[in-house]
């Protein structure tokens, strides 16, 4: 391993990654697995089964006092007044300039809230969140104190169910609860990444190898496989979820991202009135979604073309291994942001076709 591999963070599930032959990477200060049998296998388990995510890099922040309300109606764009305790919001963080600080998961918990953060952006969000402190609020990163992992897949539930006594079956899409899985008393929650059905498991350290293992061995019968950020990555893409660094970052207002649907415009939010002025007057460019024909691979920072002069880049793309297609994420300019709009994208010195299509790309998920 190179040095900055040795100095990264190891997970609490470190070793079962080497055990099971993960070829292991550094990300955002972290060792993590990228894949294990290979990110097509990994990513169509997810789709027809079930997987096991690591996501113990992720950032969490808890907030709690008086104040803590206010405070988070200040900070995030979306209503959380609107929470009942135990609901979950997306959400994001924006500048004064309306730029995108992160996106994040706000839960209203009953005697706080938790914030979970993009892993590359702890420090930078803990610090930006910190110098808007006002009033009766505490902030505290728990980020080192809390282990995660996600199930993922139409088989989540059926898979979880044999772990725990709680009614599954009745707990609704972005919500949490604290229950014993395992014998163990967690924070658990039924979000996730991919588009399919899914829980996550916010894990005290003592408990870790505990969960790991009994998710595993109940996993065999599922025929449950370890996923990898590979197919992470290749999972979000084809449900249009954005990518913090490559698709949104500082840069990019959540209008223009296609993330309107997470601004409420009647919180004064930093940024708000950019932000509202954007929606306003409509954004000069947008983020699509392009479905790309040919042996192609787009990558982020390729041009996407018309008429052959630069209109934009793709910020994120893969070849799609549910729909069997290349597929890509890109900013263009709003007169070519329209369904059926054609382009061309720029790849090793040729133009491969590509057509902007209605997100998401894959339609067909469990999620509910």
């Amino acid at each position: 391993m190179t040095e900055t591999e040795t100095q990264a963070v190891k997970t609490a599930f470190f070793k079962y990654h080497v055990e099971a032959g993960a070829r292991m990477v550094e990300f955002a200060g972290f060792m993590m697995p990228v894949q294990y049998q290979g990110i097509i296998a990994e990513h169509l388990a997810v789709r027809e089964n079930v997987g096991l995510f690591d996501l113990s890099h992720m950032g969490e922040f808890e907030v709690t006092g008086g104040d803590g309300l206010a405070f988070l109606q200040h900070v995030t764009t979306n209503n959380v007044a609107a929470l009942k305790v135990g609901q979950i919001q997306y959400s994001c963080m924006t500048k004064a300039d309306g730029g995108i600080v992160d996106d994040l998961l706000v839960y209203r918990l009953a005697d706080r809230y938790l914030l979970v953060v993009n892993a590359a952006n702890i420090t930078r969000d803990f610090a930006w969140l910190e110098s808007h402190l006002d009033g009766d609020v505490k902030l505290v990163d728990r980020s080192g104190q809390v282990s995660l992992l996600a199930i993922q897949g139409p088989n989540a539930e059926k898979l979880l169910s044999e772990l725990t006594t709680y009614n599954l079956a009745d707990m609704a899409f972005y919500t949490s609860a604290i229950a014993e899985i395992a014998g163990c008393e967690v924070l658990f929650s039924r979000t996730g990444y991919t588009g399919e059905d899914g829980f996550e498991l916010y894990i005290p350290p003592q408990h870790s190898d505990t969960l790991w293992k009994a998710i595993t061995e109940v996993g065999k019968r599922y025929d449950l496989q370890l996923i990898g950020l590979g197919a992470r990555d290749s999972l979000r893409l084809e449900m249009k979820m954005a990518l913090y660094g490559n698709d949104i970052d500082e840069s990019t207002n959540p209008i223009e991202a296609g993330l309107g649907w997470i601004v409420d415009l009647d919180t004064d939010f930093v940024g708000r009135d950019v932000v509202a002025q954007t929606k306003a007057e409509k954004p000069k460019r947008r983020l699509v979604c392009l479905e790309v024909q040919g042996r192609a691979f787009p990558r982020h920072g390729y041009d996407l073309l018309v008429d052959g002069q630069p209109v934009g880049k793709v910020t994120s793309g893969t070849f799609s291994p549910s729909l069997q297609k290349p597929i890509a994420l890109g900013y263009v300019p709003r007169r070519y942001a329209k369904a059926g709009s054609e382009l061309e994208v720029a790849i090793r010195n040729k133009r491969f076709a590509a057509h902007v299509v209605k997100p998401p790309f894959y339609k067909d998920g469990s999620h509910r």
